[in-house]
């Protein structure tokens, strides 16, 4: 019998071998999804140390502080409140101030309305006095302006009026500022107990330097001149 399963042709080459000079490229891997997923976690975990520790140093610095503060000996600490009491005292007696008492020998028969002040028995600081009625603002700013006019006797004819007036200098018109007013019961008085009726006023203004301020008055002869009965004045906020 004929063989028919021999053939003439050869057999193919066998691909040679790689040596190990030989480097053989493959694509990293991409990282994977729990990879990314821990990185983020560390980051999140070093930013959340670093603000603990940030506030527990503050905590630290802070307590250690108030524990040097109260380990001073007694006289360091009141030399400091010494210190911050004449401070605070200093600045306070800066501040321009003025309680004016009405003067009992003012002329109660000027026509001009305004009332003059006692100025033995009055208090200005920083606070100018011209013509025994007028007070002049040296140091601008917001000032809290009072005024308790008394009355011993009523008009008949027109309601009892005090009235804070301001001028822009002593040469300006006087204008109204603020004012008030009160009223005597003509049936509630005796002849043992006189009738009286006091018109308070208080408001914060803001001031000029070379500003005047006054009281007026519709008829001095109206007011009550007692001690402490009628006042007025101001400070500076």
């Amino acid at each position: 019998m004929i063989n028919t399963y021999q053939t003439s042709m050869a057999p193919p080459p066998v691909p040679p071998r790689l040596s190990g000079s030989h480097q053989v490229l493959i694509p990293a891997p991409l990282p994977s999804q729990g990879h990314s997923k821990s990185l983020v976690r560390f980051v999140v975990g070093v930013v959340l140390l670093h603000l603990f520790l940030s506030i527990g140093a503050f905590f630290y610095l802070y307590h250690y502080d108030r524990m040097l503060s109260n380990q001073l000996p007694s006289g360091k600490q009141e030399e400091r409140k010494e210190a911050y009491r004449a401070s605070e005292k200093q600045e306070t007696s800066y501040r321009p101030l003025a309680r004016m008492l009405v003067d009992k020998r003012s002329d109660q028969e000027s026509e001009s309305g305004f009332l003059q002040w006692n100025i033995k028995h009055s208090v200005l600081r920083n606070v100018g006095y011209y013509r025994k009625s007028w007070l002049t603002i040296q140091q601008p700013g917001d000032y809290y302006v009072y005024s308790r006019v008394t009355f011993s006797k009523g008009d008949s004819e027109r309601p009892l009026v005090s009235r804070v007036t301001l001028r822009k200098g002593d040469k300006e018109e006087a204008t109204i500022l603020t004012q008030a007013y009160c009223s005597l019961d003509s049936g509630s008085g005796t002849a043992l107990i006189p009738r009286q009726c006091t018109a308070t006023q208080g408001e914060v203004i803001t001031l000029e330097k070379g500003n005047q301020l006054s009281v007026w008055v519709q008829n001095l002869l109206l007011v009550d001149y007692g001690d402490g009965a009628t006042t007025f004045g101001m400070y500076r906020l």
